[in-house]
């Protein structure tokens, strides 16, 4: 009988059999060193799905096999990299080379300081030390805290593996190398925003003692500004006296709010300050719109920078929001791609925002200052349950009457079986509200993100 052996197993094989097979024939003569001085030259990576498979690095993450190129490991007893004890196995030991995996456990940020980045050769009679950079796993960014910040302002980027940044660039390749501050977990940094960032937007870089990540590709992406209310974008709004929920033009407001990060001129205040309070069971409370049809232009203005073909978990609508006292137990945004929708609606192109439903529980959602929220279109009822491109936006809103895009507030009872999509029956009562939401720069944003790579070809 014939076997052939499937191509996908061909690269791991015939590269770990090179490596027994050139540590067998270097161990001829190895006794003679056993115990001797231990001498380092090179270090290779072992990555069989790499197009560089076997490749010569100054750095290694955690979890990753080490190829050691030397003399005298015969008698080797102890590897210990960044002080910690690393198991290796005596197989794939010759006089001249080793294999060894950088265990999970390794310390890193935690490492004595003495001992950090190095690897530490001990046999019976010498040990030797050799500075090698070791990183825990990739850092990833996940979210920016203000994504369209006032030059000067303090941003808080979150994620992982963002230990001890070091450089940041901004669109506009403004680099800041000073004034960042790390949290030791790697959970978020802090860094204060230069000037000119370029209102092109796009992501931000960081590099820290983990390697260099890039944000999602929305930082001041100002060429997707729908409504800012200063200027970008027009307004929409139709009589308040027969529609005392409307929000006029004369209802934003100027005045300086929040910390940190402050207001951008005017913003719409969710409550407007002629109404009091919002009663319960108010389906359509207040709202706030773009012109819409014959004004709104989203195919022009943003599949220059948005291809019509961008999967909807790639684009989002994104704006900033501030929420001065605690918010909880009843009232949501309802975001509106169209103005063709009913109040309590749960479908269409619409998706209902409660930032104080937690886990299916209330938990007041509070801000200190203008704090950034992304909703990726994927997120929205109508595209939720497919994969969709950004063209069936698109073209969902060249067919409708009224091309508004819109918000409302929305003050009617929460049924978790709405949120969830599932059986549920559990319930929030809706209640009278007199909470100050506002937002301020509506936005339709790309979330690509560039891929950065340890070893660029």
């Amino acid at each position: 009988m014939k076997y052939i052996l499937n191509k996908k197993y061909w690269a791991p094989i015939a590269l770990l059999g090179m490596m027994v097979f050139s540590m067998l024939f270097t161990s001829c003569d190895n006794n003679d060193s056993e115990g001797g001085t231990i001498t380092i030259t090179r270090v290779f990576l072992e990555d069989v799905n790499s197009t560089v498979p076997d490749r010569p690095v100054t750095f290694a993450r955690l979890g990753q096999t080490l190829r050691i190129e030397g003399s005298g490991f015969a008698g080797l007893r102890r590897v210990y990299i960044n002080g910690y004890s690393t198991y290796f196995n005596v197989v794939f030991v010759s006089n001249t080379s080793m294999l060894i995996n950088v265990s999970a456990d390794t310390p890193i940020v935690d490492a004595d300081p003495s001992v950090r980045n190095t690897i530490r050769f001990v046999n019976d009679n010498s040990e030797t030390i050799f500075p090698f950079d070791i990183r825990a796993g990739k850092p990833a960014i996940t979210r920016i805290s203000n994504a369209m910040p006032n030059a000067g302002e303090t941003i808080t980027v979150y994620g992982s593996g963002l230990t001890e940044i070091s450089k940041v660039v901004f669109p506009g390749n403004i680099e800041v190398t000073s004034g960042i501050t790390s949290d030791e977990d790697g959970e978020f940094f802090t860094v204060a925003v230069p000037n000119g960032v370029s209102d092109n937007g796009g992501s931000l870089f960081v590099m820290g003692s983990n390697g260099g990540a890039y944000s999602p590709a929305y930082f001041n992406f100002k060429k997707g500004i729908l409504l800012d209310f200063d200027g970008r974008g027009t307004q929409g709004s139709w009589s308040t006296s027969t529609m005392p929920g409307m929000i006029a033009p004369a209802d934003l407001e100027s005045a300086p709010v929040g910390e940190i990060n402050i207001s951008q001129g005017k913003y719409v205040p969710h409550r407007p300050a002629r109404l009091a309070s919002i009663a319960a069971a108010s389906g359509r409370a207040t709202e706030a719109w773009t012109a819409g049809t014959g004004v709104d232009d989203w195919r022009s203005q943003l599949v220059p920078s948005i291809p019509a073909g961008t999967p909807l978990d790639k684009v989002a609508f994104q704006f900033e929001i501030y929420v001065p006292e605690a918010w909880k137990d009843s009232g949501y945004l309802k975001i509106c791609t169209i103005n063709n929708f009913s109040a309590g609606t749960w479908a269409g192109g619409v998706y209902n925002y409660i930032p104080w439903l937690v886990d299916g529980k209330s938990v007041a959602f509070q801000t200190t200052g203008w704090t950034t929220v992304t909703i990726p279109f994927n997120k929205f009822y109508q595209w939720s349950k497919e994969a969709f491109t950004f063209e069936t936006v698109l073209a969902y809103r060249e067919a409708a009457t009224y091309q508004n895009f819109g918000i409302w507030f929305e003050n009617l009872d929460v049924k978790m079986k709405d949120v969830l999509g599932t059986e549920s029956e559990v319930e929030f009562a809706s209640k009278a509200t007199s909470v100050r939401v506002y937002t301020d720069n509506w936005r339709i944003v790309p979330l690509d993100t560039p891929v950065y790579n340890d070893f660029p070809n």
